[in-house]
């Protein structure tokens, strides 16, 4: 009885909580975790035969999609597989899990993300954790060294040996491309190199086997302040203060191939060959870019890190911020850009790997790989919010004509017409019932966001024809039945 009361007491506090959440329009996601929890301390109650209740519910971290939502991430699916066709990417699939060996020591800090599978048939296998590292193996395996491929509607990627930053920079116009398209609100997309950060560690002081811990605590700049960043160093990395504080300088700079242009004049960080690499090849970085156009978005950011262990050189990542700026052309505005502008999440990100197929070629053979992958989840949000907030109406379905009759006992026609329509690759469907009034069927056309309705009745079979209806002026043709396809495709292709 005792334990009832205590999950009766639970219940009480975490239905409070789930009121306010409400009360204070929280976001979706959390409510619905704390509702779910709600959920399970109800269940533990059990019902009156005091048998544990069944929770409807999905597992953690997962979700369901109603009609709508499908069609919202269907269009943004669309969207990102149409830019990676237009440049050229062929396409392939890897399994969803892989040897758990593959996946172990290509991560750093991010590994103990990876999720472990049960031993099946005597391999430990572990769910991927990006589309990355199963390409380089899928390279590997298959010898490839040339291929550009996207990956599920997410990762583009151009593997082979080619001249320095023309694959890079179609990489970051591919973003561009997408993040335009989508129209998501403003963005910027921030590069930086990895020997960059790994020549200013070493003449900032960094000892060599803490570069990449380091570089996961530069990481997450883009979420704490400075300040807890540096403590991190200091209190946990064990860094001084004075070598944290000379990162520091570094790490607050922004701007453009200027900003290259000055650090390799730089004192301190010219004395690191890696560091003058990475440099230089952001110039010709930003060169490219001014011919493909997109300089308008890009900054050269210190800050940026990426924390997964394979990239080896260029590294970017788009976020989306709060204010309709654009980043200016010098570095004066992109600097002032960069005040003014909040952060509101990283939306894609990527870089260059060119060491990590030879992880898995027996013989080493090293195949240059640079890549981007889309934060398709994330973006998938941002445009269902968009929607909720404009209350646009969402099609969920793209039936371009609505077959309907006019009279009672035109089953048999509505089924003949639709057929004719379904092998001429017309989007079509009818009512599933015998005899349906006119009204409801066109209300349905209206409601669903159908553009056309064929209209069979006694009088229109007699003459030979069918009543085009077009819903959203509700002008009315009579057209010639052998005519009838040709003129809903014109009609379907015009809007």
């Amino acid at each position: 009885m005792e334990d009832k009361a205590q999950i009766h007491e639970a219940i009480k506090v975490q239905g409070e909580l789930v009121r306010k959440l409400k009360s204070e329009k929280a976001n979706k996601e959390q409510i619905d975790e704390e509702v779910a929890k709600l959920l399970e301390l109800k269940a533990q109650l059990g019902g009156d035969d005091g048998k544990h209740q069944f929770v409807l519910k999905t597992a953690k971290g997962t979700r369901d999609y109603n009609p709508r939502q499908m069609a919202i991430r269907e269009k943004v699916f669309n969207t990102i597989i149409g830019c990676f066709k237009r440049h050229g990417a062929e396409t392939i699939d890897t399994p969803v899990f892989e040897l758990k060996e593959t996946l172990t020591g290509k991560y750093g800090e991010d590994s103990k993300l990876i999720y472990d599978l049960k031993d099946q048939g005597g391999e430990l296998l572990s769910l991927r954790y990006d589309l990355t590292v199963p390409f380089a193996r899928y390279l590997a395996m298959n010898k490839i060294t040339n291929i550009k491929r996207y990956h599920i509607a997410k990762d583009f990627d151009i593997a082979g040996q080619y001249d320095a930053m023309i694959p890079d920079a179609e990489c970051l116009k591919i973003v561009h491309e997408i993040l335009s398209e989508l129209e998501l609100g403003d963005f910027c997309i921030k590069v930086n190199d990895r020997r960059i950060l790994d020549g200013m560690f070493a003449v900032c002081g960094v000892p060599i086997d803490k570069f990449r811990t380091i570089c996961s605590t530069v990481d997450k700049l883009d979420k704490m302040a400075w300040a807890d960043v540096k403590k991190e160093m200091v209190n946990e990395k064990g860094l001084s203060e004075e070598v944290a504080d000379q990162i520091g300088e570094y790490v607050s700079m922004q701007g453009g191939m200027d900003l290259a242009e000055r650090l390799l004049q730089d004192q301190k960080l010219s004395q690191s060959k890696q560091a003058c690499a990475g440099l230089s090849d952001i110039k010709l970085l930003f060169s490219y870019l001014q011919l493909l156009q997109v300089t308008d978005k890009v900054v050269f950011d210190l800050s940026l890190a990426r924390g997964l262990d394979y990239y080896t050189g260029v590294i970017y990542e788009a976020v989306l911020t709060q204010t309709g700026v654009g980043l200016g052309s010098t570095e004066a505005q992109q600097e002032a850009h960069a005040e003014d502008s909040v952060s509101v999440g990283s939306v894609a990100g990527g870089g260059r790997y060119d060491g990590l197929v030879g992880m898995f070629d027996p013989k080493g053979r090293k195949v240059p790989c640079v890549g981007v992958s889309i934060g398709i989840e994330r973006i998938f949000s941002i445009m269902e919010q968009k929607a909720e907030a404009s209350a646009e109406k969402v099609r969920t379905t793209e039936v371009q004509v609505m077959v309907v009759s006019a009279q009672k006992n035109l089953l048999q026609e509505r089924l003949k017409l639709v057929s004719d329509l379904w092998n001429g690759g017309v989007k079509a469907e009818m009512m599933y019932k015998k005899n349906p009034k006119l009204l409801s069927q066109l209300q349905h056309c209206e409601e669903a966001g159908i553009p056309l309705v064929a209209i069979l009745g006694e009088q229109e079979l007699k003459d030979g024809v069918v009543k085009l209806r077009v819903v959203s002026t509700r002008e009315e043709f009579d057209i010639c039945r052998a005519d009838l396809l040709a003129e809903i495709r014109r009609r379907t292709s015009e809007a």
